[in-house]
Parts: C-alpha cells; sequence; structure tokens
C-alpha cells in the first residue's frame, strides 16, 4: 500500500495528547503540501499539527460536542493507552494539568515519522506513527506492507490491547488483516481492554456517570451515546430513542463478514431497557471515510 513518508517530531506541552492524537511537526513543513486527499492539514506557522491515528480508538479522556460538559471514559485503560503512546515515543516523564493538558515533557520532542494516505475533515492528518530510522526518504511515497505496519505504535497498541480497531476505507485489506490479528490475540490473552470490555455482551447505561465511570466500550459508540444522552436528561438515560438517534447520525460502514454495505449504527446495535450492545466486534467493520 503506497503511502506518504514524513520525517520529523513528536511534540506533548500544551496538547492534550491522548492515545491516538498527538501533535507532529515535520522537518519541512512545505511537506505537509503533498498529502494526498480533499482535505488540507491543518497547521500553525511553524508546521505544528494533529495527527490522528489511522485505524485505532482508544478509549477518551476528554470528550465533549456541541457545547456540552466534557466527559471521559474509564481511566485505567484511557490513561493507560494514552501513557503507552507517550512512553513508546520515548518521553521519560510527562506532567499534566487535571484536565490532561501536557504542561512539562523530558524530553521536550521526540523524533519520528509518520505514514500517510490524507487527512479528515477535521483536518487532522490520519497517519501510522513511527519511530527510529524512517524506511525510506522523507516526503516520498514508499509501499506500506505488513512488516513494515508491524513496526509502528498503531500495531502496538492493539497488539497491547489497549485500542478498539475501527478501520476505514483508507486502509488496504491486507494491512488490515495484519491488525485484526494483533487484535484477536490480545482478545484471546485478555491484555488491556479486552478483559472488561461490555461492546458485545452488553453495557447498562443509567445515567452519564455510568458511561464515565463503569462501561469499557467502543469509542465510537461511546460518543454516539454521550451525544444522545445530552439530548434529554443525562443523569436518567431513557434509551428507547437511541436506535432512532442512531439511525439519523447515518454513518456508513461495510460489515466486513457479511460483505454487506449499511448506513446507521443501528443496524448492529441493540438497546434492551438499559442495556446497550454491538451485534458485530470492531473488527468486522469497516467506515467510510467522510
Amino acid at each position: 500500500m503506497p503511502m506518504l513518508l514524513i520525517k520529523g517530531s513528536y511534540h506533548l506541552v500544551h496538547s492534550r495528547a491522548d492515545g491516538d492524537t498527538i501533535p507532529f511537526k515535520p522537518d519541512k513543513k512545505e511537506e505537509w503540501e503533498l498529502v494526498p486527499g480533499p482535505h488540507k492539514v491543518e497547521h500553525n506557522t511553524s508546521g505544528k499539527a494533529k495527527l490522528r491515528l489511522d485505524a485505532i480508538d482508544t478509549l477518551e479522556t476528554h470528550y465533549s460536542r456541541n457545547g456540552n460538559p466534557e466527559v471521559h471514559q474509564p481511566w485505567l485503560h484511557a490513561r493507560a493507552a494514552r501513557d503507552a503512546l507517550t512512553d513508546w515515543l520515548g518521553f521519560t516523564t510527562v506532567d499534566r494539568l487535571p484536565d490532561e493538558t501536557v504542561t512539562a515533557a523530558t524530553p521536550m520532542t521526540r523524533p519520528g515519522w509518520i505514514l500517510t494516505r490524507g487527512a479528515g475533515r477535521d483536518k487532522r492528518c490520519i497517519a501510522l506513527a513511527g519511530k527510529g530510522t524512517p524506511p525510506g526518504i522523507s516526503g516520498t511515497q514508499i509501499n506500506v506492507d505488513e512488516a513494515l505496519l508491524r513496526t509502528t505504535f498503531n500495531h502496538h497498541i492493539l497488539k497491547e490491547g489497549l485500542a478498539y480497531p475501527t478501520y476505514y476505507t483508507n486502509l488496504f485489506p491486507d494491512l488490515r488483516d495484519e491488525l485484526t490479528a494483533a487484535v484477536r490475540q490480545a482478545q484471546a490473552d485478555k491484555k488491556g481492554l479486552w478483559k472488561d470490555d461490555d461492546t458485545l455482551d452488553g453495557a447498562t447505561v443509567t445515567d452519564i456517570d455510568s458511561l464515565q465511570d463503569d462501561v469499557v466500550i467502543l469509542p465510537k459508540l461511546f460518543r454516539r451515546l454521550v451525544d444522545y444522552l445530552y439530548l434529554g436528561d443525562p443523569d436518567n438515560a431513557d434509551l428507547t430513542g437511541f436506535p432512532a438517534f442512531l439511525d439519523q447520525a447515518a454513518d456508513e460502514f461495510w460489515i466486513i463478514s457479511t460483505g454487506h454495505p449499511t448506513t446507521g449504527l443501528d443496524a448492529i446495535v441493540e438497546v434492551i431497557d438499559s442495556k446497550v450492545r454491538m451485534t458485530h466486534p470492531a473488527e468486522d467493520l469497516v467506515f467510510i471515510e467522510s
């Protein structure tokens, strides 16, 4: 799979980096202009931009939409993923405020490289994150195979069981299969979040606090539940309208095992009283990048 290689450095201070988002600054900021696709990478005058790490979704350390109060998922696995990223990159100490803003880091930056095929609608660069010697010349397209994928943080975090796979159509099937193999091994070993995951078994959602403190579920499902609860009374969850809400959101995706294109997460989400579950695992879904 061809991807653009960009050499640069990872930055933490003044960010709220978590397990799947971190600022990155190319050595040559003009290389952002080489990123393909309809969306430009948003960056500051120095070239620093936010990465969204491809194919993974870690538990939310902070989430808010439409002016609603900020919420998080259970801290144990959310912070474990956050720390796994900074440790893997080589940051030895990281100081944070209670709102997760980084105030200091040792060292201040870490060298590395990314592989990308584009940016999202939010203008974050969607990337595989690497460290050490770059696998080619920065600013050029290189072929990414399974062996190279295994050197990235994206593969590492799935192997450690600290992220859910969240695939989009920009990722080729051979690389997706490699990541799924890592996921299934982590599931078999009950590593990380997999020993607590409620996505398929069902999560009991009684209020916003139960989402924050008690249930470990796919972050995309968590975000949809949070948005829905804040339309009503977040302290007294009534989930009867949640399937209709998911239908209105109109997420587009493929179910790999059936080969069916699908619109609306309501097609794969069941609600029984206060319990919510997905009928297909995350690794069986490929979302269409909007």
